[in-house]
């Protein structure tokens, strides 16, 4: 359709708790937000949120849909075990409910979590070292930063408890030779967590094609200082309405 949502799709929009709603526009953005900077990786990889109150509801991608064509009201509605609490035509993706089944049950915090498959992101997650200290991107973004090694297509349940083992208190992970993870408060916390891993990934990449021995580490001193910085937060905030406003002109009807 020309704004963006499905032929024939029922909006939700009324039918839900205002709550409800408001997660899953924001979620529906944070997909569309994803194909706009040509992170998505057709129609794998998940986004999910949680929705406002006592039950441990959620909202992720109707598996078979593209990330550019994702609306608030194609989203599944799902609970802690999987189970589809929606009509919906759609399925999910099982390693979707793996990996945000366990965040979301472990962190009251985890309001929105975010997994990509991007190639600079999952590039510096088959690096030994990991995420260097190489830009202000970077210094941003390893206080918030945890690993997970990885253990195949996130299918086996049991390996929730080590995801969660292993992104403790952080926000930021990347899982080894898999790809980038992003927790937020909110949805524009988990972008710009995001978008900072990203670009941190992508800056290594390209400084990289000089050696490593050729590369410049940011001070120690320099790399406490922004720790420090950063400790009241990265500015998502301030950026989502522009990153809503970008949307509405480029790729609009995520909120159908």
């Amino acid at each position: 359709m020309a704004d963006g949502s499905l032929a024939g799709a029922n909006s939700l929009k009324g039918k839900v708790s205002a709550e409800e709603w408001e997660a899953r526009v924001d979620l529906a953005a944070l997909y569309r937000l994803v194909a706009l900077y040509g992170w998505d990786d057709m129609i794998y990889t998940h986004i999910s949120a949680r929705i406002p109150g006592p039950d441990h509801h959620f909202l992720i991608n109707p598996y078979g849909m593209y990330f550019g064509e994702m609306t608030a009201s194609s989203l599944v509605k799902i609970d802690l075990d999987g189970k589809i609490l929606q009509e919906t035509p759609y399925f999910i993706n099982p390693a979707g409910f793996t990996i945000h089944s366990a965040i979301h049950g472990a962190r009251e915090d985890a309001k929105f979590v975010m997994h990509l498959h991007s190639d600079d992101g999952v590039a510096v997650a088959a690096q030994k070292e990991g995420l260097l200290p190489l830009s202000q991107h970077a210094c941003i973004v390893l206080p918030r930063l945890a690993y997970h090694d990885y253990e195949g297509i996130a299918l086996n349940l049991d390996e929730r408890e080590r995801l969660v083992a292993d992104i403790g208190n952080k926000t930021l992970m990347l899982l080894r030779n898999h790809g980038t993870l992003s927790v937020g408060e909110s949805a524009a916390d988990c972008w710009t967590g995001m978008y900072y891993l990203e670009r941190a990934c992508q800056m290594q990449i390209k400084a990289l094609t000089a050696g490593r021995e050729n590369v410049l580490f940011a001070p120690e001193a320099a790399q406490l200082e922004v720790k420090g910085q950063v400790m009241r937060g990265i500015g998502g905030k301030l950026a989502w309405p522009g990153a809503l406003r970008r949307l509405d002109r480029e790729l609009p009807g995520y909120d159908a």
